[in-house]
């Protein structure tokens, strides 16, 4: 393995998947270090010497380790800006998409958690996404307006951290899963990108269950 080649620490079943998607979106090679959760892998002082939260995903490039769904999706997307997957600086749809992606695990997914597991909601004026009503609104007025994608005609790196996230809050009944939401997350899981990740983690996880 080169310095320059990707080394993609990953767990199936996990927020790993939409980098996974991403990385096959862009069709970059990549070396993948799977870790098992379900035995407390990722806990064991070789991945905390790469990511001491512990979680899943991350990965590490020319000597960096870049940790965070997003941040990894944001580096990804820069790294490999040929693909056309990422809004360069000059691009008017570069603050959207900052956006957008910080807002998933600022605001969204914070926002579900709290409301999924009934936590006893702070003032808005301390709450950091404000209120759980007023994130719902925001993500489902964008998603009727994705046309057909988040940031309009061309397919994101947003796109595979949405699809992928909207895909999950719905499978578990945590989001409504509305005619508009419905629709875009079949754009973005339809995909051949999307279908080989999910393939390629049905085979992983077959055969980690069968050895076991």
């Amino acid at each position: 393995m080169t310095d320059d080649r990707i080394t993609f620490h990953y767990a199936p079943q996990s927020r790993a998947f939409g980098t996974r998607v991403l990385l096959e979106e862009l069709g970059v090679p990549y070396d993948l270090h799977v870790l098992d959760i379900r035995t407390g892998e990722q806990l064991k002082p070789d991945y905390l010497a790469v990511n001491p939260m512990g979680k899943v995903p991350a990965i590490s490039h020319r000597g960096v380790v870049v940790t965070e769904q997003a941040a990894v999706a944001l580096y990804l997307g820069d790294l490999f800006s040929e693909a056309g997957m990422a809004p360069a600086i000059d691009d008017p749809r570069r603050g959207a998409y900052l956006r957008w992606m910080v807002f998933y695990g600022s605001s969204f997914e914070p926002a579900l958690v709290d409301h999924a597991l009934k936590r006893p909601p702070l003032p808005r004026n301390n709450a950091p996404y404000a209120d759980y009503e007023t994130v719902v609104s925001i993500v489902n007025e964008q998603v009727r307006r994705a046309a057909p994608f988040w940031l309009g005609e061309q397919f994101s790196v947003a796109d595979v951290l949405w699809g992928s996230a909207l895909l999950w809050v719905t499978s578990f009944g945590i989001f409504e899963k509305t005619p508009e939401v419905a629709a875009y997350v079949e754009r973005v899981t339809s995909r051949p990108a999307f279908r080989k990740a999910q393939a390629d983690e049905a085979a992983l996880i077959a055969a980690r269950d069968g050895a076991g």
